[in-house]
């Protein structure tokens, strides 16, 4: 018997059902060894030694494999076929060299791209050695990320507190999205007019042409300014006579798309499906890892991780023989087609996503996938057949117009196209297919040179330029793609980062960068503007894969590198506060300082006025405030403006009146503080103040909402069971319902003023089904390993009131100005012994009795 190792259960089920009793099928889930999140990891000066540490649920799933080898004859891994399933081979079998696990034992490398009985079979009868070009990209890779979050990140707390982290990939991500946010800042809107006639053929038949020709000069898309230009020549178009001539009917083709790689497939399910890069890729996963399809279970298709986008020579032969009999043998092309990839760096050794079956048709297998699964396989299906189709033959008609009026004349054009042969878009038949360019679709009506044309009407249109769209997701994965920066199995994870951190927020899908994210890139921008590069990172992208290649040594990279950034991350350190915030200032002037209407100075103190207002940073991150501080106490958030209106903005000295309070008669006003925009009724410190919740704006708030906000937490009703009382309300981790200190969390903030007595009991019940509810652990800053006596890891993590040592029950705060990333065992050990001593080793003191 021999024991496999893949990546995942669902994939391990799969497989064990194609290999049968002589294979022991076991999954590793994922990485079972990572660097610990501390200090001394990855070290330089050893020549980059690394720390590798096996957590807690690995070792459990480690101890399965090495049992199982005691009575196997060998070990096979089969993790993925890209550089992690790579990785997490070489990891697994490093421990088990550690162990003594093996002894003497065979241990093979198989790789398969598809999870088929044949391509597992096949993959089985062709075995090889680890790839050790492979392994040390992903070293190497792996290296630098830490070397660059780990030395970085502690930087930009001390210098912006408030700013989560910086990564090699997300740092140059996020400043794509803050430079396209600048530039539709910078962007000025210009007024345009178009005018177009509305004519008929001799033979009344209608059709639209466009103004492109006036006085005799060609007309620019900006060219009229005015509408007294667009009057003038609408006048003279109404006297106008117009005849057709000339009249061109020129055939073209379209060809289809590659395959998807995994940049197009998640371009593609975002603007056609809607999903999001990470639903993206786990529904993908899924269809991979293998699906029951009536009692057969089978990978749907084919690896989902890829830049490559040719198909392997079987799968083209099959998708030919499906389209044959799908669409006919005229939608066959005479040979197959071949494609090679357009994006920079792409790497090209596997194959592109496609059907592992072709004649597994979207149709035939939707009784058997979820609806997201089957709308994900029918774009991948579409798009691979599609692929090896006949181009769609186009003909594409323009005709040139000519209208005089007496002395003066102007050409006008019309533009349509005729699909002569759908080809390829036979595919897409019920859906538009996402590469359509930006055609004029219309039919014109037959239309012959030299003749006369009657004028029907002549319409001048106002129109503004607009600036640039803001990235969605697809849009920001392609455009990184095409810059070189990350890799196919990075974008998802990237782009979900950046969203943790609170550094971008999505609106109506299109990413937006919070004052955080944009005050993050400045910094990095002014100090080290290198690493944001976009050429420095895809130069650094090309040289990982030439250590895959096996044409760089990987320590030599990590040399390079960090020679220069250690240099760097050291020069900063020595900058003054503020210094970095006088650079802040300057490069977001037009985000902290926005120009006022009457063209004052936009940062002259409005409480003050002879103050002038700068950047300052907080423990909760940067605000605005008066250098007159503490005689001055201005403060405003970062990022909303005080221009004084009301509506626009709000801050702290000029609070908009709302209305009253009914049943107290007190003013309520809507007001900016220094942690955001917030309702108060009333005045002096018993004033009641509610916080506006997240997706909420000071645009939107009226008396009606305000009110809600204040009467906050809501009484929804008394338990059946309890009869205590049920409360909605929004706290620090968003809306809820509460009971007896049992905490569940609602979907929205609508909800806290609209849940009923039954959903809240419902929702409370599930919550103490899955466990007893209390406020989230905070997430581990980092980790010092086991405690020397037992009872669990040594963490530092950052709690509601600071950051702090956690081991088991025992909370100890770090002394004030400590950096949480500096923490060593030794201190972590002396902070636990002296809380531990405090509080009887975390239990709670009795009570101590009153003196008689």
């Amino acid at each position: 018997m021999d024991v496999v190792v893949v990546e995942s259960p669902a994939k391990a089920k799969t497989i064990n059902k194609y290999l049968g009793r002589d294979y022991k099928v076991l999954a590793s889930f994922g990485h079972v060894r990572d660097l610990p999140a501390k200090d001394g990891s990855v070290r330089p000066d050893e020549d980059f030694a690394m720390s590798w540490a096996v957590d807690g649920k690995a070792s459990k799933r480690l101890a399965d494999i090495v049992k199982a080898l005691k009575d196997a004859d060998g070990l096979i891994l089969a993790t993925d076929p890209d550089r992690e399933g790579e990785a997490i081979s070489w990891h697994v079998l490093e421990v088990l060299r550690q162990k003594r696990a093996l002894k003497d034992k065979p241990v093979r490398r198989v790789v398969f791209n598809a999870i088929t009985k044949n391509s597992v079979l096949d993959a089985m009868a062709h075995p090889r050695d680890i790839d050790a070009p492979l392994v040390d990209a992903y070293l190497a890779r792996r290296a630098l990320d830490y070397l660059v979050g780990f030395t970085l990140s502690p930087v930009l707390w001390r210098k912006l507190p408030g700013a989560r982290s910086a990564g090699r990939v997300q740092s140059v991500a996020l400043r794509l999205v803050c430079d396209r946010e600048a530039e539709i800042e910078r962007f000025v809107r210009e007024d345009y007019w178009q005018i177009a006639a509305m004519l008929a053929t001799p033979r009344s038949q209608e059709f639209e042409a466009r103004l492109t020709v006036y006085d005799g000069k060609k007309l620019q898309k900006l060219d009229i300014k005015s509408s007294e230009q667009a009057s003038e020549i609408k006048t003279m178009l109404d006297g106008a006579t117009f005849k057709a001539t000339s009249v061109e009917a020129k055939p073209t083709k379209r060809n289809p798309g590659p395959p998807f790689t995994t940049s197009t497939l998640q371009q593609a399910a975002s603007s056609r499906l809607g999903f999001s890069a990470n639903r993206t890729m786990q529904i993908a996963q899924r269809l991979y890892e293998g699906v029951d399809l009536g009692g057969e279970t089978a990978g749907l298709i084919t690896y989902m991780r890829t830049d490559g986008v040719q198909m392997a020579p079987e799968a083209i032969s099959a998708a030919r023989s499906v389209i044959g009999k799908e669409f006919g043998e005229k939608y066959l092309p005479e040979k197959p087609r071949y494609y090679s990839a357009k994006a920079k760096n792409a790497q090209e050794a596997h194959e592109a996503i496609r059907p592992t079956d072709f004649s597994r048709t979207p149709a035939s297998v939707r009784q058997y996938l979820d609806a997201d699964q089957a709308r994900l396989y029918d774009i991948v299906w579409k798009r691979a057949i599609a692929s090896q189709m006949q181009p769609a033959d186009i003909e594409r008609t323009t005709v040139e117009i000519e209208a005089r009026n007496g002395a003066r004349v102007a050409g006008l054009r019309a533009v349509g196209s005729v699909t002569r042969f759908d080809g390829f878009l036979a595919a897409y038949a019920d859906q538009r297919e996402e590469d359509t360019e930006d055609e004029e679709n219309r039919r014109l009506p037959e239309i012959r040179a030299d003749e006369a044309l009657n004028r029907r009407s002549v319409t001048a249109t106002a129109h503004t330029t607009e600036p640039p769209p803001r990235y969605s997701e697809a849009s920001l994965i392609r455009k990184m793609e095409e810059l070189g920066i990350g890799r196919p199995s990075t974008y998802a994870s990237t782009l979900k980062t950046l969203e943790d951190r609170g550094y971008v927020t999505i609106e109506k899908r299109r990413l937006m960068p919070e004052a955080k994210g944009r005050l993050v890139t400045a910094f990095l921008e002014n100090f080290f503007e290198r690493y944001v590069e976009y050429d420095f990172t895809a130069s650094l992208e090309e040289q990982l894969d030439e250590i895959s290649d096996g044409k760089l040594e990987w320590k030599d990279v990590l040399r390079d590198f960090w020679k220069q950034f250690s240099a760097s991350v050291d020069d900063i350190k020595e900058l003054r506060v503020s210094d970095v915030l006088d650079a802040l200032n300057e490069a977001l002037a037009p985000l902290v300082f926005p120009a006022k209407e009457d063209g004052s100075d936009p940062r002259a103190c409005p409480k003050c006025g002879n103050g002038q207002l700068s950047l300052k940073l907080g423990r909760y991150g940067a605000f605005v405030g008066c250098s007159n501080y503490p005689e001055c106490g201005y403060t405003r958030q970062l990022g909303v403006e005080a221009n004084g209106n009301g509506a626009d903005a709000v801050n702290g000295d000029e609070p908009r009146a709302l209305g009253t309070d009914p049943y107290t008669g007190e003013e309520i006003t809507l007001r900016s503080g220094r942690f955001g925009p917030y309702v108060q009724r009333g005045d002096g410190k018993e004033a009641k103040r509610a916080s506006l919740p997240k997706g909420w704006s000071v645009e939107t708030i009226d008396h009606e909402k305000a009110l809600a906000l204040l009467s906050l937490p809501r009484d929804v009703g008394k338990h059946p069971e309890t009869g205590k009382m049920i409360s909605a309300g929004i706290g620090r981790y968003g809306p809820f319902v509460l009971h007896d200190g049992t905490y569940a969390n609602l979907d929205s903030v609508e909800d806290v003023f609209s849940i009923g007595l039954n959903r809240a009991v419902s929702l409370i019940a599930e919550k103490k089904a899955k466990g007893p509810g209390g406020r989230a652990t905070p997430a581990a800053l980092k980790d010092l390993g086991d405690h020397p006596d037992g009872g669990g890891k040594i963490t530092v993590r950052d709690g509601r009131y600071g950051p702090y040592v956690n081991w088991g029950k025992v909370n100890a705060t770090l002394p004030k100005g400590k950096e949480p990333m500096s923490v060593t065992v030794e201190e972590a050990l002396e902070l636990i012994a002296a809380k531990a001593g405090k509080t009887g080793g975390g239990k709670k003191k009795p009570a101590r009795k009153k003196k008689s």
